[in-house]
């Protein structure tokens, strides 16, 4: 067993409390989503991906002779500082601002696209309806209020 395997057994492991966890949030009579459902519902995403990491090692260890893949820290700590960047301008410049940047600064950062303009293009347009429907579904469908740029009021 690996490291991603036992990366992905903690994981799991955790997840599984923090479900439990859930169980214990009261509901509101009158609201059909009760505020337990989207952490359940990430965190059993999140337990399912843990168990298929822990599956995907030990299939990869049972196979003779698998190159071992090398780990990029300055691709992680790239990507991380992107993810610190994003938190720290999001009272500044705003939720629709600030996404829309980082949507476009990371794929850019962990792979750029090379040749054509269409490459490109797919990067800002992802971007953009990811952000738009993102914000819409959040402020329109479950009413809840994203932040406002300081700086930008938008």
């Amino acid at each position: 067993m690996g490291r991603d395997a036992i990366t992905g057994l903690v994981v799991f492991a955790a997840s599984l409390f923090l479900f439990w966890a859930t169980l214990g949030l009261e509901r509101h009579p009158l609201v059909p989503v009760g505020p337990g459902y989207y952490p359940r519902l990430v965190l059993g995403a999140t337990g399912v991906l843990a168990l298929l990491l822990v599956v995907s090692d030990v299939i990869a260890h049972r196979r003779a002779g698998a190159p071992a893949a090398r780990a990029n820290y300055t691709l992680v700590a790239v990507a991380f500082a992107i993810f610190a960047i994003y938190a720290i301008a999001l009272p500044y410049l705003g939720f629709r601002l600030a996404t829309f940047a980082f949507l476009v600064a990371m794929p850019l950062a962990l792979e750029p696209p090379r040749g054509a303009r269409r490459r490109w293009m797919v990067v800002f347009v992802v971007a953009l309806v990811v952000t738009v429907v993102t914000y819409l579904a959040f402020e329109s469908y479950l009413q809840v209020l994203l932040p406002r740029g300081r700086w930008t009021g938008f």
